[in-house]
């Protein structure tokens, strides 16, 4: 019987740099990130390209530098071989998971052998937001649909599930000590390649972001992000769909939101037999995948319902699950999604988050994944889920397991 299963058999990605101009990365361009990373994979395993079918990456705002099907530009600026495609995505933040989920499907039906999947996103050259669209520029949509910023969304899910600053803030500090102690036990490193400039030139080695000294009292001293938004009115739009909470807390603030930051990361994924002739050795499999619509007013509530869905395709319950990825967006969305799952946060983001880290929007999927399958094999566990929230209202979720 012929092995119809997606395998990962490995991952990269670049350190995540300060997503400003005076960041790390600022002076690599998009497609020098992913240059970098295809030149490391192929180096890496002494990789035939011309096997590879094709190359799909996420990018949630590509336009200028990184417009253009920026996959197909940077497959050949690698140097790869020129029979390998590129195709560009996007599903908002979950761009990079979309990216690995299209890859596995591609193998799963047997049309393609060997792509490798991932994302970009170099925000301090490419701003967020910066391609428009008409969920954030067409006035009758915002209207129609009740849309509101990300953030008060955010606000509105920890006033509606009864969290506090002090709650939202020790998720927030706990992110940074987890990060911060397993960049120094050097657990990021086997995945993570430094990026040098055209003269060579060290740019950045490791996460830009971690503080290591984060703590409850030194974020009590930051002031909410989106008071201001509220007051302008989107509080009452949020509350026309949302009369129940009564009136929204704005708690989330710089420090309990994820970092702007640049960043790439690519995962290899393929069948049984591309494994064999490339030498390769599967360390994961993808046993289930899953997108839904969820509401976008408070667009920030797809992770659960996402999860529940792939998991009933694997046929396992969250029980079943030995670690959880769910990207920190917000600190209220990991907590609402492990309180709707009733998952024990000892299981969830074990070496910290977006908040610490940053949260490349579209590479973080496939950092997710890759981070997770790490920490798999470092703790010899078997099973894991990877979960974002989306923009416009959706979620995305991933099931792995080791072979």
């Amino acid at each position: 019987m012929t092995d119809s299963s997606a395998y990962v058999f490995d991952h990269l990605r670049t350190p995540r740099g300060r997503g400003k101009k005076d960041g790390h990365l600022h002076p690599a361009t998009p497609v020098w990130l992913l240059r970098t990373l295809l030149q490391a994979m192929a180096q890496r395993h002494g990789l035939d390209t011309a096997l590879v079918d094709d190359v799909v990456l996420g990018c949630v705002t590509p336009v200028g530098e990184q417009g253009g099907d920026i996959a197909r530009t940077a497959v050949l600026d690698a140097g790869w071989a020129q029979s390998v495609a590129g195709v560009t995505l996007s599903r908002f933040c979950a761009s990079g998971l979309e990216a690995v989920n299209l890859a596995a499907a591609k193998v799963m039906s047997g049309m393609e052998d060997l792509v490798v999947a991932g994302g970009v996103e170099s925000m301090s050259r490419v701003p967020m937001g910066s391609d428009g669209g008409a969920w954030i520029q067409d006035a009758r949509i915002v209207e129609s649909l009740g849309i509101v910023p990300q953030g008060i969304g955010a606000d509105l899910i920890a006033t509606l599930e009864g969290w506090g600053r002090a709650e939202l803030d020790a998720f927030a500090a706990s992110s940074h000590q987890r990060a911060a102690a397993a960049r120094e036990a050097g657990w990021f490193r086997p995945a993570l390649v430094p990026v040098h400039d055209l003269d060579g030139s060290l740019l950045l080695a490791e996460d830009e972001t971690i503080r290591p000294g984060t703590t409850v009292e030194t974020l009590a001293a930051l002031k909410p992000s989106f008071a201001a938004m509220g007051d302008a009115g989107f509080d009452a739009v949020a509350l026309r769909r949302y009369p129940q909470a009564g009136r929204i807390e704005h708690l989330h603030h710089p420090g309990n939101s994820s970092g702007i930051v640049d960043g790439a990361a690519l995962v290899l994924v393929g069948n049984a037999a591309a494994g064999r002739r490339m030498g390769l050795k599967p360390r994961a499999r993808i046993r289930a995948m899953a997108v839904i619509g969820s509401e976008p007013t408070i667009m920030l509530t797809g992770p659960a319902p996402a999860c529940r869905k792939a998991l009933a395709k694997a046929r396992m319950t969250a029980a079943d699950v030995d670690l959880w990825e769910i990207n920190e967006a917000f600190a209220s969305v990991p907590l609402k999604c492990a309180r709707d799952l009733g998952l024990d946060l000892d299981r969830v983001n074990v070496n910290g988050g977006a908040i610490a880290m940053g949260h490349p929007l579209g590479a973080t999927g496939a950092i997710l994944l890759g981070t997770l399958l790490d920490e798999l094999e470092r703790r010899d566990l078997a099973t894991g889920c990877i979960t974002l929230c989306v923009g416009a209202g959706m979620g995305i979720a991933t099931v792995i397991e080791r072979v």
